[in-house]
């Protein structure tokens, strides 16, 4: 099969390599449903307390995350000592389940001032990854979605938008009362909307749902984990929610050291329980001399990571996290507060994970077979030898290509729509921060795998020039963080 793969044709051209590398968005604008539905809802608020509740809610945070940082993050010792003494640091958490104190409870005006100044940013950031897990997996299309800590449903109105049409039943879990009421409000006016139930935790989801109803395409909880006081139940949350799906897991949490620490322990988790059933599943079958095994046994990562292996970036001082730029709504440039001018634009950082049941499909790497052209081949080229024409008027300086937008790459939506998407392999790599662009060179931090199995992986440097490589050149300045990075394999090298 190796062999079959190394031999394949090119699959992608100079052209829908870049349009597959393109996973980013330099700026998201929010809908114009959402951004209405968020204006009525708040019309009736004075602009002076609505400032003053956006702050409050603020501070909140902030509060939050000082006290949640100073509980222990291995097993929660002092919860199991002392629990009221770590209930009364883990501030906002009140709801009592069997795996501790989880659930957010928000008031009146800390609804208003969430719907106001934070769900337009909650809402662009899962956005930004659904899209990605709708162009990573493209026969993906979820009818039955789960959302724990819904809140005011910023991951329902992302993925009506990413999938529309597709939703057909939703359930949230959301222990506020206030942020359910809130949530339904902005969806009244609404047309074709999915069936939504919902709930105040996991216990009353599974009192009320039959067993064989439980499971559900797309699990989704984001910007909650890291309210939860300790590992111990955060682990068991999260495999609780891995068990009411039957396809993938998303995780998103603020783009934090704290928030990529709970991300990269919740993803070594899952992976190491589903390579441990598995391999205890093979060891039964061959007990019973059985050679089928049960379909969606094992797991893989869909997103960010190219790989399955630890993350490379662990005991670095660097963290995995991603920016998403978004246009501010109205009410955030109305009631949100700053020192100086408020910007017209605010960078939303966020980790995140998206899982997925089975394993990782092999497929070729994409500049397996692919041949590019040196500057000066290309120059070659272009200007026949006996005509002599400036080399300006045929080539782009680099000055020129700083004024290029992303325009100059786009295509129809037709080609879009034809041309190959990023597969799920492990021949593309993450650009993790931004690209850094030194003259004619571009440097790029990528974490990619370094097998064809993805059971390992690395954080490296790579450096494009635009005399070895002007076509990979051209697209790693035209790259961002967050998009992929096509690689070859060590067959090719």
């Amino acid at each position: 099969m190796a062999a079959a793969i190394s031999e394949a044709l090119p699959k992608f051209t100079v052209e829908t390599l870049k349009l597959a590398s393109k996973q980013s968005q330099r700026c998201h604008v929010v809908s114009e449903a959402l951004r209405s539905a968020i204006d009525r809802y708040i019309r009736e608020q004075e602009p002076v307390h609505m400032k003053r509740k956006v702050l409050s809610l603020t501070q909140s945070f902030e509060g939050i995350k000082e006290a949640n940082l100073l509980l222990p993050s291995s097993t929660s010792r002092e919860l199991v000592e002392d629990p009221l003494k770590a209930m009364e640091r883990s501030q906002r958490w009140k709801v009592k389940s069997c795996y501790g104190d989880v659930g957010l409870r928000y008031q009146e005006d800390q609804t208003l001032a969430y719907v106001a100044a934070r769900m337009p940013a909650v809402y662009s950031a899962l956005y930004r990854v659904l899209s990605e897990v709708k162009r990573r997996v493209p026969d993906l299309s979820p009818t039955k979605v789960l959302d724990f800590g819904g809140g005011t449903g910023s991951a329902l109105w992302a993925m009506m938008e990413v999938w529309p049409g597709s939703l057909k039943q939703m359930n949230m879990v959301e222990p506020s009362q206030s942020m359910q009421r809130a949530g339904l409000s902005l969806l009244k006016d609404l047309d074709d909307l999915p069936l939504i139930h919902s709930y105040d935790s996991i216990e009353s989801l599974t009192k009320h749902v039959r067993k064989p109803d439980r499971q559900h395409n797309v699990v989704i909880a984001s910007h909650v984990l890291g309210e939860i006081p300790s590992l111990k139940d955060r682990i068991t949350l999260v495999r609780q929610l891995w068990n009411l799906t039957d396809d993938i897991l998303v995780l998103v949490e603020p783009g934090s050291p704290q928030g990529s620490n709970i991300i990269s322990q919740m993803r070594s988790h899952i992976l190491w329980m589903e390579k441990r059933r598995t391999r205890k599943l093979l060891i039964a079958a061959r007990k019973s001399s059985k050679e089928l095994m049960p379909l969606n046994t094992g797991a893989f990562v869909v997103a960010p990571c190219p790989h399955d292996g630890p993350c490379p970036l662990r005991n670095t001082g660097k963290y995995c996290h991603f920016v998403q730029r978004l246009e501010r709504t109205p009410s955030q440039r109305q009631f949100k507060w700053a020192r100086g001018t408020l910007r017209g634009f605010e960078d939303e950082k966020f980790c995140y994970i998206a899982i997925r049941r089975g394993t990782r499909p092999r497929e070729s790497w994409p500049l397996d077979g692919m041949k590019f052209d040196t500057l000066k081949e290309m120059r070659e080229k272009k200007i026949p030898e006996n005509l002599e024409v400036p080399v300006e008027t045929n080539f782009s300086t680099i000055d020129e290509e700083e004024e290029l937008e992303d325009d100059d790459i786009l295509v129809s939506d037709e080609e879009e729509l034809d041309s190959p998407e990023a597969d799920l392999g492990t021949g593309w790599g993450r650009i993790i921060y931004m690209p850094m662009r030194r003259g004619n060179r571009v440097e790029l931090d990528v974490c990619r795998a370094t097998n064809c199995e993805g059971t390992d992986g690395s954080f490296d440097r790579i450096v494009v020039t635009q005399r070895q490589n002007p076509s990979l050149h051209h697209q790693a300045r035209r790259s961002i963080w967050g998009d992929l990075w096509p690689l070859r394999s060590r067959k090719e090298r």
